[in-house]
């Protein structure tokens, strides 16, 4: 029974690491703005979702599904990258395969995204 336990342990440590996770978030780099992005790494489509205060309650969390240009792309490897600019409310969605870059940013209750360029 302990063997059966300890080799169970080992299946699932060797499995844990391989299954990465499908999306990745990233801060708004506007410093006044509670707006997170989130990527679909695979597929690059990307989304958004902010704080709102709401009268007389909690608050609500509002979100930005995808729009023009932030719809699914090429099979890929994608990440968000913010910049360094404090009043930016877009963000970068990289291809670190091939080294293409747009700028998303939330428009009309969408989010949407440059075409990719090099």
């Amino acid at each position: 029974m302990v063997r059966l336990v300890a080799a169970s342990s080992l299946c699932i440590a060797a499995v844990g690491p391989a299954v990465a996770a499908p999306f990745e978030f990233a801060p708004a780099p506007q410093t006044d703005l509670n707006r997170v992005y989130r990527i679909d790494k695979a597929t690059g489509e990307v989304g958004a979702c902010q704080f709102q205060l709401k009268e007389g309650g909690v608050g609500m969390t509002i979100c930005f599904g995808a729009g023009e240009g932030a719809g699914p792309q090429a099979p890929s490897d994608y990440q968000l990258v913010p910049s360094r600019h404090e009043r930016e409310g877009g963000i970068f969605r990289v291809n670190i395969r091939t080294g293409e870059m747009s700028i998303c940013y939330v428009f009309d209750d969408k989010v949407v995204c440059t075409p990719q360029a090099k």
